[in-house]
């Protein structure tokens, strides 16, 4: 199915299952293996297609390095079409995670409301190779579209509020991570920003994810 045809479907797109089947369409008529949509610079995962994804995603915000973080791009998709070449210098952790993962290329695209943009959309190959003009340009229409989405989402109030949420679903994933900082910002007296990035160093030190380590320090507090 071509891009167009599935914009036209995202609204009927409601369960679990449609969102998650939606965006492996999705990311397939891209030319890409998987996509995830993250707001704030990364701090929260609302978007996913599949674990490795949101595996990248995930590396991201630990690390606080990747293409996804950049500030450098606005009308048009980021491209790091080879990790091998293109990512050592700038993001050489990130470079290791993503290979870890087996992916070899990685492409972003701004998620934006008018002049204001709200996060990424973020999407992987597990070969080399540079975007189509026409693919890039399709990325953006989809990440537009995924904009709405997001700002016309309201929580399920039968769903389950913690954790990592489930592939295709536009949900917080991160809820315990942003518990936990504040936890450490109290613990430690000092602001969020310094609490989150303890949190992420004590996450990658210890090669537990960042949830792992985030529901480690919310178990130690009193019932």
């Amino acid at each position: 199915m071509s891009v167009h045809g599935l914009l036209a479907g995202l609204d009927r797109a409601v369960g679990v299952e449609e969102r998650r089947l939606w965006a492996v369409r999705c990311a397939h008529a891209l030319g890409l293996e998987g996509i995830a949509v993250s707001l704030r610079r990364g701090a929260e995962l609302v978007w996913f297609s599949d674990d490795t994804s949101a595996g990248l995603e995930d590396a991201q915000f630990t690390l606080g390095q990747g293409p996804g973080l950049s500030t450098d791009f606005d009308d048009a998709a980021c491209q790091v079409p080879d990790l091998d070449a293109d990512a050592g210098d700038r993001w050489p952790q990130f470079a290791d995670e993503a290979r870890s993962l087996g992916v070899r290329a990685v492409f972003v695209w701004p998620v934006r409301s008018g002049g204001a943009q709200l996060g990424a959309l973020t999407g992987y190959r597990r070969t080399p190779g540079p975007l189509t003009g026409r693919q890039a340009a399709d990325g953006l229409l989809v990440a537009d579209a995924l904009a709405g989405q997001v700002l016309a989402w309201r929580p399920d109030t039968d769903a389950p509020m913690d954790g990592p949420g489930s592939a295709g679903a536009v949900d917080l994933h991160r809820t315990e991570v942003h518990q936990a900082t504040g936890v450490l910002s109290c613990r430690l007296g000092v602001p969020l920003e310094e609490a989150l990035v303890r949190l992420r160093a004590q996450a990658y030190s210890s090669g537990l994810s960042l949830h792992d380590t985030a529901r480690a320090i919310l178990r130690t507090l009193p019932p």
